[in-house]
């Protein structure tokens, strides 16, 4: 039933009986439904629909960016466990001390991507330091890109003679199989310089196919990138990922405060969002 009908339907079921619960219970529903439905019509690009993959990179600043980053690693893991979207780790360095150095993430469920697509670009943390012994205030950044998982549907070309292939041994906390075999793919598309990796599945086999999944998936965000381009350069701009020009700050001291610079909305419970509250922020971008 579409839910204007189910609109009618409740409009007649309350004037028979207001005080029904069920009645009540299914206006809540259809509330919640209409809700939802308003949000989807914000999804209207290709690629919106599908699921995404998720590369959080520490930026400068040794520890404690590799901290932040790990933070940064939880706080998308959270939220797309609210979302009930599956996630996997599809490779991931750790920190030399703490923290990691980078990780990217699949993230599989619908409008994964559409959700995700905003949060491009670098993320600043301010706080006081649990890494300095004078308790100074410290400033780290990392940086965020997202890219569609495309599905076989969008074709794109990719000539053999236009990649590179190296494999190296795996990285990382595993069984006896890591380090000991070069399993880790790393995949060059020399065209347009992109470099794709995975060590985490079994087999080089199975980690050359999820490689060359994430570089059609590049190809595919990089495409969509050029046509933003020639539409709208403004557009592209954003688009790019560069040291010093944040997205959003992260103020945990002398006050509690999330604050998105491009839309301006903020919250004070930053405690709240480091697990997982990024809705607000996601909706503002969606609906601009």
């Amino acid at each position: 039933m579409s839910l204007d009908a189910e609109y009618q339907n409740l409009c007649e079921l309350y004037d028979m009986a207001p005080d029904d619960p069920d009645v009540a219970t299914a206006i809540t529903a259809l509330a919640d439904a209409a809700h939802h439905a308003k949000f989807i019509t914000l999804f209207r690009e290709p690629a919106d629909n599908n699921g995404a993959f998720l590369f959080i990179q520490a930026g400068a600043g040794g520890t404690e960016a590799q901290d932040w980053a790990q933070m940064l690693s939880r706080m998308y893991a959270r939220w797309a466990e609210r979302h009930g979207f599956g996630i996997e780790v599809i490779e991931e360095h750790p920190g030399d001390t703490a923290g990691i150095k980078n990780i990217t993430y699949r993230i599989s469920g619908d409008r994964a991507y559409g959700w995700l697509k905003n949060e491009i670009g670098v993320h600043r943390l301010v706080r006081i330091s649990p890494f300095n012994a004078n308790g100074k205030r410290q400033t780290s950044f990392a940086s965020i890109d997202v890219w569609p998982d495309i599905d076989d549907t969008i074709e794109i070309e990719i000539n053999d003679k236009d990649l590179r292939i190296d494999t190296y041994r795996s990285s990382g906390a595993g069984g006896q199989h890591v380090n000991k075999t070069d399993s880790a793919v790393r995949i060059t598309h020399m065209p347009t310089n992109t470099v794709v990796t995975c060590q985490n599945e079994r087999s080089q086999i199975q980690n050359k196919e999820m490689a060359m999944k994430m570089l059609r998936s590049k190809l595919y965000e990089l495409e969509m990138q050029k046509r933003a381009a020639e539409a709208d350069a403004a557009k592209a701009a954003q688009k790019k990922i560069e040291w010093g020009s944040q997205i959003r700050n992260y103020v945990l001291y002398p006050y509690q405060l999330v604050k998105d610079v491009r839309t301006g909305v903020e919250k004070t419970d930053s405690a709240a969002v480091l697990d997982g509250d990024l809705d607000d922020f996601m909706l503002a971008l969606l609906q601009r």
